[in-house]
This record gives structure tokens, sequence and C-alpha cells, in this order.
């Protein structure tokens, strides 16, 4: 009996609907980079200094420029590890004694600013940006400075939760369900934080948005390398990970337009209630309805397969089977991860791969957006290198194999990071080229990571892990259910 993957070779691997199809699911992994690392523009934290209603009052009467009243008012301008006392410390002073003057008022004070004490900021902070972000309303710096790392907190503990049950989802309801689904919950959750009135809410919001967000990335990529044949299979995985990169520099686009957080939430999470009209657009996985024993429809969408890549269905279509060794185990679990030798090796090695290459991928955007002279211009560099690092990925697969590409990229990535380390913070263009560098090599890692995952594992282990998917970071590469 044929299989899916007989049939296709057929009425085509990659014909006309497999491209419609992957250019549409494509839209939801571009739509997934604000989620991911949104951060860097949504947290972005800008330089800030205590205010204070009275110094305002003394520098309108004496006439100040801005630079003035920095000099005379704020404490620790000088060296950056004096940075803290500029930003979250204000002089214990009475601006309003009639003795100070308008020329250095605290000379009157004390011959020596250190003397003079220093206290909390009691009366927020003034922000120097033209725009807004979580950090500038919330008024997370400081003392409260936590208050931003526990809001990506929030997003990744979303990811890992949410992976326990989105795969199990996609396999008892159906690719198509958990896609719709995820998108309906990303989308509001979305718009809501957009609105959150308070800091507690806009972490519910936010972790309501990291608990779907992924699975529908997910469903996208397992929908599309299910709709295509095995030869097409690891390109198109490689380009629906490089529409990431493109939702990359669009973002960056966004956020230098629209510099308020909350304008910037709602650009990227309205247009993903268009996602909805995937309903008429993409059909359900012909593998998975194979599976569930729906033949008859998994016939209809292979027939339809075959109108839009215009070619006559085979003539044995109808005898359509789902490719499975009768022999092989039928109830898989976790724990045949784990169950000979081999599998132990493989499934260690690539769950501290995976470890190694999120930190270090989302350390690198992190750093960038914490040290950056212009954040755009520097987040959109460090974009666009994935584009060479995807297709190093792309011409080395077949040629060079998985091994040898995956340890040069992640050693060039780690050598990068260390160099950085060495490297004065005021050699800024130094900085930004080791960065992409190292963003560069951890880009090939993730692409050969995501093929490495899939290829290791016999098809019962590789069918079990969307269901019992308790290492998050596998879930980036539930490929091939079913094949």
């Amino acid at each position: 009996m044929p299989t899916v993957d007989d049939i296709l070779e057929q009425v085509g691997e990659f014909g006309w609907f497999q491209k419609q199809a992957f250019l549409t699911l494509c839209l939801l992994s571009a739509a997934f980079a604000p989620i991911c690392v949104g951060i860097v523009f949504l947290g972005f934290t800008p330089d800030h200094r205590c205010q204070s209603p009275r110094v305002a009052e003394l520098s309108q009467r004496c006439g100040w420029s801005p630079a003035e009243e920095l000099n005379y008012t704020v404490p620790g301008l000088g060296p950056a590890d004096e940075a803290f006392l500029s930003q979250c410390r204000r002089y214990e002073v009475d601006w309003n004694q009639s003795a100070l003057s308008c020329v250095d008022p605290l000379a009157s004070l004390a011959t020596n600013r250190s003397h003079l004490p220093l206290g909390p900021c009691q009366n927020g902070w003034v922000y120097d940006t033209r725009g807004s972000s979580i950090v500038t309303e919330f008024n997370l710096v400081c003392a409260d400075s936590w208050k931003l790392d526990l809001f990506q907190a929030c997003l990744n503990a979303g990811f890992f939760f949410g992976s326990l049950g989105i795969g199990y989802i996609a396999d008892r309801f159906g690719r198509k369900l958990c896609l719709l689904g995820t998108v309906l919950v990303n989308a509001v959750s979305g718009v809501l934080m957009a609105f959150a009135p308070n800091y507690l809410s806009l972490l519910l919001f936010r972790l309501l948005q990291g608990l779907v967000s992924k699975g529908n990335w997910m469903a996208g990529y397992t929908l599309i390398t299910e709709f295509v044949g095995s030869g097409s299979r690891r390109t198109v995985a490689i380009m629906y990970q490089m529409a990431f990169t493109v939702g990359l520099v669009a973002l960056t686009g966004l956020a230098y337009v629209l510099p308020h957080w909350r304008w910037l939430q709602l650009a990227v999470s309205l247009p993903t209630f268009l996602f909805l009209l995937y309903y008429w657009c993409v059909p359900e996985s012909p593998r998975w309805l194979l599976s569930q024993k729906r033949n008859t429809q998994a016939i209809k969408i292979m027939d339809h397969i075959a109108q839009k890549n215009g070619k006559l269905p085979p003539a044995d279509l109808k005898m359509l089977s789902l490719e499975e060794d009768v022999t092989e185990k039928l109830s898989p679990s976790f724990a045949d991860l784990f169950r000979t030798p081999c599998l132990r090796k493989h499934t260690f090695i690539l769950m501290y791969l995976w470890f190694t290459a999120s930190v270090l991928y989302q350390g690198l955007i992190l750093h960038m957006g914490a040290t950056s002279g212009n954040v755009y211009l520097d987040f959109l560099y460090s974009a666009l290198v994935e584009f060479p690092g995807a297709f190093i990925a792309l011409i080395t697969i077949d040629r060079v194999g998985r091994i040898y590409p995956t340890a040069v990229s992640n050693l060039l990535a780690g050598a990068a990071c260390l160099v950085m380390i060495f490297i004065s913070s005021e050699l800024h263009w130094l900085n930004i080229i080791l960065m992409c560098v190292g963003r560069m090599g951890i880009t090939i890692a993730f692409q050969m990571i995501c093929l490495v995952n899939a290829e290791l594992y016999p098809t019962f282990v590789r069918k079990a892990k969307p269901k019992e998917n308790t290492i998050y970071l596998e879930v980036q590469t539930s490929e091939r259910l079913g094949t």
C-alpha cells in the first residue's frame, strides 16, 4: 500500500500547494519573533535619574541648560562604575534654600560633594527617551530592576509548561485545531498585554502568551514538514526558521516607527488574528489523519494536493496508508529516550546542545539590547547575520554532514562570546562584530540541532517526543511526526 511520501513523489513533493502552504505558515514563524525577543524594545531601559520637582523649579529659575542641571544636581556623573549613584540616588538637600546660588549651588553646602548625604529616589525618575517602555511606565529600575527579568522569565516559564501539553493536543486533536487554538489565545493575550493596567496583569498576560506561542510556532513547523516530501523536508525546515529572522528585521522597523511600547505591542498582536483565516486556507495533516484511522479525509486532502499541483491523483491513492513498521513499538513513552545506551547518549548530548544554544542565543540578544549605543541598528545588524548563517547550514547539511558544522558553529559562537569578556565596552564596534559572529555561529548550531534532533531517533521515539515532551527546548524540532 502506498504511503504519503509515495503519493507525494508522484503528485509533487514541493509543488504549488506546498509552496503556498509554506509561505502561509512562514508568517507564523515571523510573528513569533516579536514574542520571543521583543523584550529588547518592550523592556528597553534608557538613561534615567531621580526626579525632583524642586530641582526642576530651581533649574527654571536659574535658566540652566539640561547639561548644567545634570552637572549641578545629579550625583555620580563620571566613571561607569558610578552609574548607580546617578540613576538611583539623589542628594538629600533642600533645594528651596535661599542660600543656593545658580552657579554650583552645592558648593555652599560642602566643599566636596561626596560628603553630602544621598538617599533613594522618592518622586520617581526622569527618563531620557523619546518613547516609552514597560521599564519607564512601571519604573522597573534600581531596586525594582529585577521585575524586568521576571517579566521575561514568565514568558520562558510559559514556553516550558506550554510545551508539556501542546504536543499532546496536536497529536490528540490534530495539528490544525492546535494551531487555530493557540493562535486565538496568543492574539487575545497579546492585545490584553497592550492594555495591562498594572505590572501584575502584565505578567499574567505574558505568561499566558508564553503558554501558547511556542506551540503555535511548533504547530506550523509540524504542518509544513508533514505536507512536503522527504526530499524537501530539510530545506523547508531551515527556511521556516529563516522566516523567524525576517520577523526580527520587521520588528526593528516597527520598534523604530512605534517607540511607545503599548502601540508596538498592539502592532505585533492585532495582525495575528488574521491567522484564524487558516481555518479555510490550511488543511489538516494527512499523516495525522491516517494515524487517527480517518483515511477518507486523508485521501481527500491528498487528492486536493494533487489537483493544486496540476497532477492526476495516482490510481492507488485510495489504498493510502500510514508509513509505519508494524514491528515498531506502538506505545512510546518518555522513558524510551533513555532505554538504550545509544539513545541515552544522544538524548543527553542533545539536551546539552539545546540548553547551551538557547542560553547563548537569547543571551546575545539581551546583552546587545542592554549595552548597545543604537539599539535599533545593532539589533538589525545582529539579525541580518542570521541569513548567511541559515544559508551556510543549507549548503553544508548534505555536503559536509551534521557533526562538523555543529561543532564548528558552536566553537565559533563560544569563542566570540569568550573574547567579548576581554574587550572594553568603549570599543563598541568591536563588540558588535563579535556579537554578530557569535549570533551567526549559534544560528548555524540551531539549524543543525533541529535536523539532528529528528534524525538520531527511531520513528516511534520521534513520535513520542511531542506527546511526552518535558525537554522544553526540543519542542522547536517536533519534526516529521508520523514519518
